[in-house]
């Protein structure tokens, strides 16, 4: 091989690794229009609440008002390794007590840490892009009022290649998106009902199928995926299979009792415990929504 060429494959390894390396970078979101706005800690409550975000964060087995404690330490096994939820109390050492809003948007919106480092997207991201700006204002303010925990969060059980984090930029390419995986009819009602589904309460992330890298299938969305404990499957919520009416759901959504006298278990006790804080129109929304997939 002569020396030009050689130099001439060596200059296009630098470039593309270059390329690679700006493409997978971790890029905060701009939080410019997050400036100025006005706070409402209340309906940053109902936000916080619809999103689940105790429901994961809080200490395993926590009770009552301690799911208001972020400690962290659930576990949350996968495919790809076991990602344990870290403390986001507003503790400014073990927690995120020192982060700014821009920092809050950018983790909950982009999955970015304020150090420039991707999150993995155990942490639902792919869903919360949908946030609307105000929502996370507003969810931030209410975060303020939460208590302190200054336990130490755990390093996630994840082993080579996945424990590489710049892969995640490539993972982001593939699969973050900010446009809505449903088009539904612009009614009050309908698009409450997709924000909830699709952004706060991202029900898409257990019910909706992944492809071996980790994505969600959206062409079988809601259409029920492998439970990634291992025990058994999550059910699909396309009206095909979910042949509830909409009171049966939005009643499910309020008591966790189904039709024929079942009731709710695993993950799913703590959204119907979220669900049954929300108002009724928002139960009633999320029962439009599912009735209106295609």
């Amino acid at each position: 091989m002569g020396r030009g060429l050689i130099k001439g494959v060596l200059v296009l390894a630098v470039a593309t690794a270059a390329v690679g390396v700006f493409v997978t970078r971790a890029t905060p979101i701009d939080s410019s229009p997050l400036a100025g706005r006005a706070i409402d800690p209340a309906k940053g409550e109902t936000v916080f609440v619809a999103a689940g975000c105790a429901s994961c964060h809080a200490a395993p087995d926590a009770e009552g008002d301690e799911k208001l404690i972020l400690a962290g330490g659930q576990r949350f096994p996968s495919d790809f390794g076991t990602f344990i939820a870290p403390n986001i109390s507003p503790d400014p050492n073990a927690g995120i007590g020192s982060w700014s809003l821009g920092d809050f948007a950018s983790a909950v919106k982009k999955g970015v840490s304020p150090d420039g480092q991707h999150y993995y997207p155990a942490f639902p991201y792919g869903s919360y892009v949908h946030m609307n700006d105000q929502d996370v204002v507003d969810l931030w303010a209410f975060w303020q009022t939460l208590p302190s925990d200054a336990t130490p969060s755990q390093p996630h059980e994840v082993g080579f290649p996945f424990n590489i984090r710049r892969s995640v930029g490539v993972w982001k390419l593939l699969y973050l998106k900010d446009d809505w995986a449903v088009q539904v009819e612009n009614t009050p009602e309908l698009e409450r009902g997709r924000y909830l589904v699709e952004a706060l309460a991202h029900c898409g992330e257990c019910h909706t199928p992944r492809d071996a890298l980790g994505g969600m299938n959206r062409a079988n969305w809601l259409g029920g995926a492998p439970n990634p404990t291992g025990r058994g499957n999550i059910p699909s919520l396309r009206p095909a299979d979910l042949t509830w009416d909409p009171t049966e759901i939005t009643y499910y959504l309020e008591t966790g009792f189904t039709p024929d006298f079942d009731s709710a278990g695993g993950h799913m006790v703590a959204v119907i415990e979220n669900f049954a804080k929300l108002p009724a129109s928002d139960r009633n929304a999320v029962a439009a929504y599912l009735k209106a997939l295609p």
